[in-house]
């Protein structure tokens, strides 16, 4: 990416990221104190995410599931969850628990917009073409965050939700974030950003701006039509590969 771009991106990230905590400080301490009020225990969760150049970093987001839900090796979650909480079906519901991230951008080893970053045992199933996703800064938000706002509910009917993550989502998932990062501007990043706070009201105005913005930055016909979530979605290879993947302790290049 350009110098420019980066100077202006980072900046923008402080800028933001700053402000929307000091806004967001009143609703950020409800949540934080209806989590502790609910089991007494830490209302942060703390969780390892790959990042620029495969590095580790600490995400952190508002706890919405049980102490110790991680020990199932289950990372992808349904709405149907058992390990949430009664708190934080209502904390995910409102897409609150994403705030604390702010702070991770505020560090710097996150970005308001850019792909999502992944638990090491997907990036693991990163196909080469998939590599490219871990060259830039993850996000809070992009194209797939939009399109698949609603990635709990899709995971609800599936036994295993990792795996269904893999085969349904993370194809369409991956080829957004690789589209992004072949078109990153400013105004893109604006437009993103615009199009997260619609979804929060119309989940159908955010899919619509993001279609546009998919038009116009010249997607492929297939990441158009995914876009407006109008067709079910069907289990397709990851970019790079010709395979589906059929699980997660392989790796199809």
């Amino acid at each position: 990416m350009a110098a420019p771009y980066s100077f202006y991106k980072r900046f923008l990230d402080v800028l933001i990221a700053t402000s929307a905590l000091l806004v967001l400080s009143p609703i950020l301490t409800l949540a934080l104190f209806a989590v502790w009020l609910q089991d007494r225990k830490s209302p942060i969760y703390v969780a390892d995410r790959i990042g620029l150049n495969k590095s580790i970093f600490k995400m952190y987001k508002i706890r919405t599931m049980v102490v110790n839900a991680e020990v199932t090796k289950v990372d992808s979650t349904s709405s149907n969850d058992a390990r949430i909480t009664k708190v934080g079906r209502y904390i995910r519901k409102f897409k609150l628990d994403e705030i604390t991230q702010l702070l991770n951008v505020f560090i710097g080893n996150m970005s308001l917009v850019g792909p999502r970053p992944n638990v090491y045992r997907d990036v693991l199933l990163y196909t080469q073409e998939e590599q490219t996703l871990l060259t830039v800064k993850p996000g809070i938000t992009d194209f797939a965050s939009i399109v698949f706002s609603d990635e709990g509910e899709i995971l609800s009917s599936y036994v295993d939700p990792d795996l269904a993550y893999n085969q349904l989502i993370r194809p369409i998932k991956s080829r957004l974030g690789l589209h992004y990062i072949k078109n990153a501007s400013m105004s893109l990043d604006l437009k993103l950003i615009l199009a997260t706070f619609i979804v929060i009201f119309s989940r159908k105005r955010a899919l619509n701006l993001v279609n546009h913005l998919l038009k116009k930055t010249e997607a492929t016909n297939t990441l158009v039509t995914a876009s407006l979530r109008e067709s079910k979605l069907e289990p397709s290879p990851p970019p790079g590969s010709n395979e589906i993947v059929i699980s997660r302790e392989l790796r199809h290049d």
